[in-house]
């Protein structure tokens, strides 16, 4: 095997195929792109010529005749990280689709692979490789925008989300309510190669189920009653970018099997259209509760479930993040300050203890809210123990599952006051979200839209 000695200016694309005539199209294309190329037919060749070049982007085929090309991505990726790979397989298996992405492989393709949409896989294949930063570098251990917090469970997070944002594969992201989940999807999104796209969210707790078929495909005109003119759904918002899906193992089951031919297909139909059109984007999702409990619970299908969650990514609650309270507390203060107009610029000792001593159900949204709400009631420049909520100094709310506290006092209420109050707060403990609602209250959500709407008419 003579291979030619590795050049400063040398190839930065490596294909490993090991079908003579397919790695001649492929460099055909390739070439005519610009791009700089070299070739294997063999995983120990392929293994080598990464040795020696510097790969940036590396189009694997899985089926290789001395080697499993899933066993040689794994190899690939403990010597370069920040390499991007490519899989190309003979035949969509959704296993080793997973598979493939779980360790490592930014995007998976099946042949026959058209020029152009090999050439937008590497394209964007070398967007996330300059994109990637060496994995004990001083900016990969930093903070990441909008976020706040040195606590180790922090840096997890932005690990996590940096290595995420160099992929195209599903990530689906779990934690309690009010603990960032749209901020970490937001933030994989900045960071992967379709930064310059739409990021387009769709909460799948909070739209009645009637409506979510078109809120998520779109209609056409005359589809049903109400449609007046042409309206474009989530999916078509979000081509070129990426969808997020909060609230997805909420999703109406009725709607579950047409969610899962879209992300096998690609295709959106919207309502009433003659024909499908395909859109490019990249899926991420969200849930309080863990998809594999929804799926036990007979909640979310489970073929759904593996093409949601490929990449899995925990949210910490702030009752794990002590250390990150202070600086939490300060920056909120401020902002609230400016916003407000007001002159608080310091956090009493006994005010952060106490802020530090606290459980946080509602978790940083709750301590988001209690600084505006204590700068918008007070003035002064150090903001004191007295200016804070008086439950701050009592026991913490009860807590049952994902955050959720008690209904407050309802006495002295009529029977429907006290009904519209329990609804209300079941709503807010849920961030709006109607089937969690429904779920909490033990009552279908068409109670509750129903509810919902009598109270907008009244």
């Amino acid at each position: 095997m003579n291979l030619p000695l590795p050049m400063p200016d040398g190839p930065d694309i490596l294909l490993v195929e090991d079908t003579a005539s397919m790695r001649t199209i492929y460099e055909s294309h390739l070439r005519r792109a610009g791009y700089r190329t070299v070739s294997a037919g063999t995983a120990a060749e392929g293994l080598e010529m990464f040795r020696v070049h510097p790969i940036s982007v590396v189009l694997l085929d899985l089926m290789l005749p001395d080697r499993d090309g899933l066993d040689l991505l794994v190899d690939l990726l403990q010597m370069r990280p920040e390499t991007s790979v490519v899989v190309v397989a003979a035949e969509r298996s959704t296993d080793r689709t997973v598979t493939a992405i779980r360790r490592g492989a930014l995007d998976y393709l099946v042949k026959p692979v058209t020029e152009s949409r090999l050439m937008e896989a590497v394209e964007a294949a070398r967007r996330a490789a300059n994109l990637a930063h060496p994995p004990h570098s001083a900016a990969a251990r930093a903070p990441l925008p909008d976020f706040i917090g040195q606590s180790a469970p922090m840096h997890e997070v932005y690990d996590r989300i940096r290595a995420a944002a160099r992929s195209m594969a599903p990530v689906c992201i779990c934690g309690e309510s009010g603990t960032g989940k749209e901020l970490a999807a937001l933030a994989i999104h900045r960071l992967s190669a379709r930064a310059q796209g739409p990021f387009v969210t769709l909460d799948c707790g909070a739209i009645p189920p009637d409506r979510m078929e078109s809120e998520l495909f779109g209609h056409r005109r005359g589809a049903f009653v109400g449609a007046l003119s042409d309206r474009p759904g989530a999916a078509e918002l979000a081509d070129g970018g990426t969808l997020f899906l909060d609230a997805v193992g909420e999703l109406n089951p009725t709607l579950q099997p047409r969610l899962l031919r879209f992300l096998q297909t690609g295709l959106v139909h919207p309502l009433g259209a003659e024909a499908a059109r395909r859109v490019n984007l990249r899926i991420l999702s969200a849930s309080t509760l863990p998809l594999a409990e929804a799926v036990t619970m007979g909640q979310l299908r489970e073929d759904l479930f593996y093409r949601l969650q490929v990449v899995g990514l925990q949210m910490p609650p702030l009752r794990r993040r002590g250390e990150d309270i202070v600086p939490l507390a300060e920056t909120f203060l401020a902002r609230f300050a400016a916003i407000e107009g007001r002159s608080f610029t310091r956090i009493s000792p006994e005010a952060m203890s106490l802020l530090r001593a606290y459980s946080w159900p509602g978790n940083v949204r709750e301590l988001s809210n209690v600084l505006r709400a204590a700068t918008v009631l007070h003035e002064g420049e150090e903001l004191t123990a007295a200016m804070l909520p008086p439950e701050l100094a009592g026991p913490a709310p009860a807590v049952s599952g994902a955050g959720r506290t008690t209904v407050p006092d309802l006495s002295g209420l009529t029977l429907a006051e006290v009904e519209r109050a329990a609804i209300e707060a079941a709503l807010a403990r849920n961030d709006g979200a109607v089937q969690r609602a429904a779920a909490d209250l033990g009552v279908a959500p068409s109670t509750l839209y129903r509810k919902l709407e009598s109270w907008r008419t009244d």
